[in-house]
């Protein structure tokens, strides 16, 4: 009797999420800190790591006219020097920032990879929020980016609430969705469900880092996520910064099926569809909204005294 075949090892990906406190205006040391982040997750074998939403920028800012000398083009100077960073670790890198593009202001983020700028996001739903509330909306497409890694697709934040963006991506192909975050206090039953709910759902593995610390009031909740492709919560983390490193079996995101028993109980989650019975979900609100004046913010216009860089 001929012995069974050894199942092939699966093919893993070492991934990591870098949670930190960015710090407003200081994008000199933001970026420092970002690249110190880069090289320890490489020396732990990480190919794809992703920093939080506005990691170069910070968030709370009180105005439009603040917010602008900011921002920069992408690529441009932020992503050009962690393109070097990354082209010496052999490393991929998401990271949020704020994107200057003639007038126009965006919350966006940027997919780096060894060869340098690759892809970038523009954040399409917008929160009333921080810099968020003066932002200019991204008009898409949700696209997906080819690597080396595999294929990958980036949102921002408050994307990740609205299931419709994370299915464009997957049947877009995406493998893994970047989701950089700033998740303040009252946030906490996104990382809790929503994440593990877009990976099932979707069959594709979701990492989600969000920053940590106080901002002009605001504070931010860490509790970044890693979840597999089968909905599964590899790695989390608390309130304060780390980072979280998972391995994922790339093969998990490409088989869109799920067979228990052959010909008795099977999930098919893309084939089992009915789009033709989903309209309404493109269709706008029918009564328009009121708009949203911005408030000031409750505390000072003034930054906390900056502290030493965790090492």
């Amino acid at each position: 009797m001929a012995k069974a075949q050894p199942k092939p090892k699966p093919e893993l990906l070492r991934v990591a999420v870098a949670q930190m406190e960015p710090r407003l205006f200081e994008k000199k040391h933001n970026l420092e800190r970002a690249g110190e982040l880069l090289r320890t997750a490489s020396h732990r074998g990480t190919k794809l790591v992703v920093l939080p939403e506005c990691a170069i920028t910070g968030y709370v800012f009180a105005s439009r006219e603040e917010a602008m000398p900011m921002a920069e083009p992408i690529p441009g100077p932020s992503t050009d020097a962690l393109g070097r960073v990354c082209a010496e670790l052999d490393l991929h890198a998401v990271v949020g920032l704020l994107e200057t593009d003639g007038e126009h202001l965006y919350n966006a983020a940027a997919l780096i990879g060894p060869r340098g700028f690759i892809g970038s996001y523009r954040k399409v739903h917008l929160p009333f929020l921080g810099v968020d509330r003066f932002v200019d909306r991204g008009n898409g497409p949700f696209q997906v980016h080819e690597t080396s890694l595999g294929k990958i697709g980036l949102l921002i934040c408050y994307d990740v609430t609205f299931p419709e963006a994370s299915r464009a991506l997957a049947l877009g192909g995406a493998e893994i969705i970047a989701l950089p975050t700033n998740w303040p206090t009252g946030r906490d039953k996104v990382p809790a469900f929503v994440i593990n709910s877009r990976a099932l759902e979707n069959r594709v593995h979701f990492l989600a880092s969000n920053r940590v610390g106080t901002e002009r009031g605001f504070t931010f909740i860490g509790k970044s996520k890693i979840a597999d492709a089968t909905g599964e919560t590899l790695a989390c983390a608390d309130s304060f910064e780390e980072l979280l490193y998972a391995d994922l079996d790339m093969e998990q995101a490409r088989t869109k099926s799920t067979v228990f028993i052959p010909g008795q109980f099977e999930l098919h989650m893309f084939e089992d569809r009915r789009p033709e019975l989903y309209g309404a979900l493109a269709q706008p609100l029918r009564e328009p909204q009121p708009a949203r004046e911005p408030q000031p913010l409750r505390e000072p216009q003034r930054l906390r005294e900056p502290v030493p860089t965790p090492r």
